[in-house]
């Protein structure tokens, strides 16, 4: 078998849609598994659509993702250009085109908008207009006396009304269409641009692409696609049509869904490396139950014959879930260095930021959930004093106010505050008081946290508070729980 080559071509029209990543992710996973080659190819022959600083996003979520491409428009493989603009210049669509009108598979049509306009039709709803091949009757004469007076035109590809053209797709299988069904598409616009269609089946070719790897919202167009490789003698590569993406509510992933792109789900505080485990398991399936993978593991396990027909739901807690499980395996300096921005939105006080991050690492799902946990460092909320409560421990608010009495001249005449030092010492009292450890520390965290749920115990907080700052919030909890008692 030839090398397998693949390729991702994106238009340069905004963000990458997690459908666009997942077919990149498919596409060099298919290559990679086999030792293949992956190409990167920029498609920007719709120049309507074109978005500034679109092609440097493409190149830099490539590199983030780490599906680095063997060839593109940076790295030369001699099957360049790599850039469909690039290519249209050197009028290579066109040449192509004016092949099939030699053989009868395409044709010029010279219709007016007017004349097309007048051909559609509302079928269940939706105007359509389907060509009815006009301009095929025009004699070879008639041709060249329009284009030699400038008339405008497009190249059209030539199916047939009858009989059916079957296609096989390496997930759905043998997939045939009525030729009634295809129209004839526009290869060559008025522009003098090729349709995206076109330029695909050109360049595929040109450049060697053994396996084509789309969305399903594809399959429609294949027999058209077939047709052209077939018109043109070409071999037809193999096709990996993947199954929709869905919301929870099993509607197509818009950007109003706030998580339609990589770059929505990098600025929501998700790891590149979380995202990419994950959306390599919207419609594959490991033969194992695996749900972790690193990129390495992916290219060693993938079998695209894995990638199921079914529409896959994209389950934001389940990213979060998978996100969470790489932050506490991940190297704590990289995590500081990505925490930091949203640890210095809350903490403005000269407190040890790292230390407060490594009590978060295991305790969040994505970057911006650290606020939530940090916040009472910064300021001690107002909190209600049922929190003293706690049955498990043994504590209430009389037994609390007793035992913070009792601590606060010890911690008074602690000097070292840190945090194995006043482990130390507040054992020592558990020890002396012949109870449990919980009884005390229960209401010495309450009182320095001001919250039921925190990032780490009590003396861990204390530490890094501080001494006189973690008095002054013990002192503020014999306040509360005596306003209490009177």
């Amino acid at each position: 078998m030839n090398k397998i080559r693949t390729r991702y071509a994106p238009s340069p029209t905004g963000r990458m849609h997690v459908g666009n990543l997942r077919t990149a992710l498919y596409a060099y996973l298919i290559a990679k598994h086999e030792g293949g080659d992956f190409l990167l190819r920029i498609e920007d022959t719709d120049q309507e659509r074109f978005v500034e600083g679109a092609v440097e996003i493409i190149y830099r979520t490539l590199e983030e993702t780490g599906l680095n491409h063997d060839e593109g428009p940076d790295k030369d493989g001699g099957v360049g250009p790599y850039v469909q603009s690039d290519r249209q210049a050197s009028g290579i669509y066109l040449e192509y085109a004016k092949k099939l009108v030699e053989k009868g598979e395409a044709y010029y049509c010279f219709c007016t908008q007017e004349r097309l306009d007048s051909l559609k039709k509302m079928v269940d709803g939706q105007e359509i207009m389907t060509y009815d091949k006009h301009c095929l009757q025009l004699s070879r004469e008639e041709v060249e006396a329009n284009l030699a007076a400038g008339m405008p035109y497009v190249i059209r590809q030539n199916n047939p009304t009858e009989g059916t053209t079957t296609f096989h797709d390496e997930i759905y299988g043998d997939i045939s269409v009525d030729n009634s069904e295809l129209d004839d598409m526009v290869l060559i616009k008025s522009d003098g641009y090729p349709t995206y269609n076109f330029a695909n089946v050109v360049d595929d070719h040109l450049m060697g692409i053994t396996h084509v790897v789309r969305g399903n919202e594809y399959l429609s167009s294949s027999p058209k696609y077939n047709r052209l490789y077939d018109a043109f003698g070409w071999e037809v590569p193999v096709y990996v049509h993947c199954p929709l993406i869905t919301n929870e509510e099993h509607k197509k992933l818009s950007k109003r869904s706030g998580h339609a792109s990589y770059e929505d789900l990098i600025e929501q505080g998700f790891l590149s490396e979380a995202v990419v485990n994950y959306v390599a398991l919207l419609g594959w399936s490991p033969v194992n139950n695996q749900e972790i993978f690193s990129l390495d593991e992916l290219i060693r396990e993938f079998d695209y014959r894995n990638i199921s027909k079914s529409p896959a739901v994209f389950d934001l807690t389940k990213l979060k879930w998978m996100n969470s499980e790489y932050m506490k395996t991940m190297d704590f300096d990289r995590f500081y260095e990505m925490a930091e921005p949203y640890l210095k939105v809350v903490i403005k006080k000269d407190l040890d930021l790292r230390k407060i991050a490594g009590m978060v690492k295991t305790r969040i799902e994505i970057f911006p959930d650290i606020a939530d946990h940090i916040d009472f460092f910064e300021n001690l909320p107002e909190y209600d004093p049922a929190m003293y409560i706690n049955k498990k421990m043994k504590t209430d608010s009389k037994t609390s106010l007793s035992l913070l009495q009792d601590v606060l001249p010890i911690l008074e005449a602690q000097e070292d505050y840190s945090n194995d030092a006043l482990y130390v010492t507040l054992s020592k009292y558990v020890s002396e008081k012949e109870c449990k450890t919980g009884f005390v520390m229960w209401p010495i965290r309450t009182a320095v946290s001001g919250k039921q749920m925190t990032p780490a115990g009590a003396t861990e907080i204390m530490e890094v508070l501080g001494k006189e700052e973690s008095l002054f919030r013990i002192k503020k909890g014999i306040e509360l729980l005596s306003n209490g008692a009177e």
